[in-house]
């Protein structure tokens, strides 16, 4: 690893990851001194509300446009780096200090509303936090969602306080090699600024936990996210007195073998806990984001059994179901957490087990869903649903799928018993559903928000939680308001994808990721589809693979073209799904797809926000019933952008058949490879008779006015029903308040 800039890279072999370089981070302080007319920028960088509230991006933006995009965004880093001279300049410019000084006013007047009922009511747990790419803590949907929740819960003023885990090298930055092949390369969040502050105890010192890892006391300190009204704390065990393998417990998200995974695990769960009572937070709700945190569950009993000596595990059980609730986002069983029975009883001393006043076979019992197969692996799935008063999944399919998935832990006598003394008194109650959102004011373009600004009034967001009212208000826009707003992001994209792929060197292999000339990458009036997602198996990035020939007469047809833009991580140790990505980059039939078709690297937040603003066609081909929500979709509908995607997850409540497009049918039956077939097909008949069609038609006003109807449906239907406002509104009444 550099030194100098705290980034390591690896090849297509097996995952290498950096080792601590023993640099410790005590603060983020910006360590200069602004121009007093514009101090307010250290103040307004610490709080994402900058991130979505209007005109919060453009303040920092504008000060040095090339220098923004060059820090990633991140205000902080920005601010460490800027030309005195340029802030000078902007210091002596009057419009542009009163210009900071309203977006100072209007934060000011976001975060001083009446103060929350309940103080910090609800605990919220999750292992990643997608709250803003500048905070690099997140790998893909789950924390990108929770960011989103975060953000909701922050204009709604809800009573939450979140926890997580600072992972001082965050999951892999992607690059693509001249044979299209992926490599892995890992930064150093320490070697950049976060706009994060450290916390501290009434005395003034660090505020810190510890847990019990591997026959150590293992600190963890505190710091301090700001995300507009909602305070999330980030536990780092990266300190000089800890081991050096147990700094590396928050060194990678999703990272390490499976005992690495316990450890993190211990110390979101149980470390979490701890937190929040040394901050004098007593929840009374935890909202289990995932199985990573079900841990908690187990110092909650922990502590009622410390604090009631008389009391029983089964006392202590009951207690801690009241006051749990639990998320589960995975379809699949393989896709939860389980860990070797012998790997946990090693991580958990004897002396905690044993002040829980159950057997060792009990306690791992409670990750079973099996109490008598001894043999069965210590899931975190199982624990959180045994744990928690109430569990649902993330759409209304996948609710039904999930009450399929654990069917066998309805069973009282599998639910109940743990090993031959102890036998919780409560039962799983149904997993219900809560369908994923996202939130508008994140993902809808700021063009489109400057429009429902000026047409409906500064207030357009609250419009947005009355679905009818939105309804009429998306109604009275015209035709060319729609399609000069979505033209206008269209071209932006373009230009986005034109600069990002110029490249001085191309290599000897043409490659849809790279190019020495982009002036003819791409054009504004082609049919685009935007295809961005993880790259596994389930997501079936071959499907659009399966008929080259096909593919390329609509990327070739000379009256009516079709391009795509393709983002997405593989796994760094998904052989078979590098290979997939290569072919994808290297097809070269004597065609226009190399200048028809663009991989943009390293997908995150920012690439995500060109794709869902600016593509026509949003493509999603799960294989079913896997989806268990997706939410990039919804980013892009907002944008009125049209979803083309398999019945699964929330498209399956979005799809109304004059918002978007469907491939196949609800059900899949038959083998995996008849069912890919199948879809297939439809796939591309749907494109070549319905899609490439409707897009090229066009009306009596010189524009696609079916196509333009499509969008303008896709705005108004789905926008309410797929926020995160619905969604956390819904948790509060379902969930959260019973």
């Amino acid at each position: 690893m550099s030194e100098s800039t705290g980034i390591m890279k690896q090849g297509t072999g097996t995952q290498a990851e950096p080792q601590p370089s023993g640099d410790f981070r005590s603060d983020f302080s910006l360590d200069r001194e602004l121009p007093a007319e514009l101090a307010a920028l250290d103040r307004i960088s610490m709080n994402y509300a900058w991130s979505w509230l209007p005109g919060g991006v453009e303040i920092f933006r504008d000060l040095d446009p090339r220098l923004w995009d060059s820090c990633e965004q991140n205000p902080r880093l920005m601010l460490k780096r800027i030309d005195e001279l340029v802030l000078r300049q902007w210091a002596a410019d009057g419009e542009c200090v009163e210009r900071l000084r309203d977006f100072s006013t209007q934060l000011d007047g976001y975060l001083q509303p009446p103060a929350a009922a309940g103080g910090s009511d609800i605990a919220y747990f999750c292992a990643e936090y997608g709250v803003h790419n500048s905070l690099p803590n997140y790998s893909g949907g789950l924390g990108i969602l929770s960011g989103d929740h975060l953000k909701s819960a922050s204009d709604l003023n809800l009573p939450l306080v979140a926890i997580g885990l600072l992972y001082r090298y965050g999951y892999f930055r992607q690059r693509i090699a001249h044979n299209g092949l992926q490599e892995e390369v890992y930064l150093d969040s320490f070697k950049s600024e976060l706009a994060l502050t450290p916390v501290f105890d009434t005395d003034g010192d660090r505020l810190s936990v510890f847990v019990h890892i591997r026959g150590r006391e293992v600190r963890c300190q505190a710091w301090l996210a700001q995300v507009g009204r909602i305070k999330l704390y980030l536990l780092d065990t990266n300190l000089p007195e800890n081991a050096e393998i147990d700094r590396l417990i928050t060194g990678h998200l999703y990272g390490g073998d499976q005992d690495t995974r316990i450890v993190q695990e211990k110390v979101l769960g149980i470390g979490g806990v701890r937190l929040l009572r040394k901050l004098g937070v007593t929840p009374s709700v935890y909202h289990l984001n995932e199985g990573h945190s079900a841990f908690l569950t187990i110092e909650l009993a922990y502590e009622y059994l410390t604090a009631n000596p008389s009391a029983s595990f089964e006392d202590a059980a009951e207690y801690v179901q009241k006051q749990c609730v639990f998320t589960t986002h995975t379809p699949v069983a393989a896709g939860n957490d389980a860990f070797d029975p012998e790997a946990i009883k090693a991580t958990f001393d004897a002396e905690y087990v044993d002040a829980l006043k159950i057997s060792r076979d009990a306690f791992f019992d409670l990750g079973r869903t099996d109490p008598k197969d001894d043999y069965e692996r210590f899931g975190m799935t199982p624990l959180a649903l045994r744990m928690s008063r109430s569990a649902n999944g993330v759409s209304e399919k996948h609710g039904e799928v999930s009450r399929e998935l654990w069917l066998k832990m309805q069973d009282p006598t599998k639910f109940q018993q743990l090993g031959d003394q102890t036998v919780l008194r409560h039962e799983l109650n149904p997993i219900i559903y809560v369908t994923n959102g996202v939130h508008s004011r994140t993902w809808i373009a700021p063009l489109f928000q400057s429009l429902y600004r000026e047409r409906f009034g500064e207030n357009w967001n609250d419009i947005v939680r009355d679905a009818s009212a939105w309804a009429s208000a998306v109604d009275s826009l015209s035709e060319a308001d729609i399609w000069l707003a979505h033209q206008t992001l269209k071209r932006l994209l373009v230009a986005f994808v034109r600069k990002r792929l110029t490249v001085t060197d191309e290599g000897t292999q043409d490659t849809i990721h790279e190019h020495a000339d982009t002036t003819s990458l791409l054009s504004p009036n082609a049919l685009t589809i935007g295809f961005a997602r993880r790259v596994a198996a389930y997501k079936r990035w071959d499907l659009i693979l399966s008929d080259i020939d096909r593919l390329l007469r609509l990327v070739d047809d000379p009256a009516s073209p079709v391009q795509f833009v393709f983002a997405g991580k593989a796994h760094p140790q998904d052989q078979t799904a590098k290979k997939i990505l290569q072919q994808l980059m290297t097809i070269n039939h004597d065609s226009g797809w190399q200048h028809r078709a663009v991989f943009i690297e390293d997908y995150d937040q920012e690439i995500a926000r060109y794709l869902v603003h600016g593509v026509d066609v949003w493509m999603n081909v799960p294989r079913r019933p896997f989806e268990a929500s997706g939410t990039s979709g919804m980013k892009a509908a907002m944008n009125g952008v049209l979803n083309f995607s398999i019945l699964d997850g929330w498209w399956m409540e979005g799809f109304n058949g004059e918002n978007g497009f469907a491939i196949g049918g609800i059900e899949a039956e038959g083998e995996p490879s008849q069912v890919d077939a199948e879809d297939a097909e439809d796939l591309y008949s749907t494109l070549e008779q319905h899609v490439v069609p409707t897009f090229y038609s066009i009306g009596e006003t010189g524009l696609p006015s079916a196509w333009i109807k499509m969008m303008k449906n896709s705005i108004a239907t789905l926008t309410p029903k797929f926020s995160t406002d619905r969604m956390v509104t819904e948790y509060l009444e379902k969930i959260y308040r019973p």
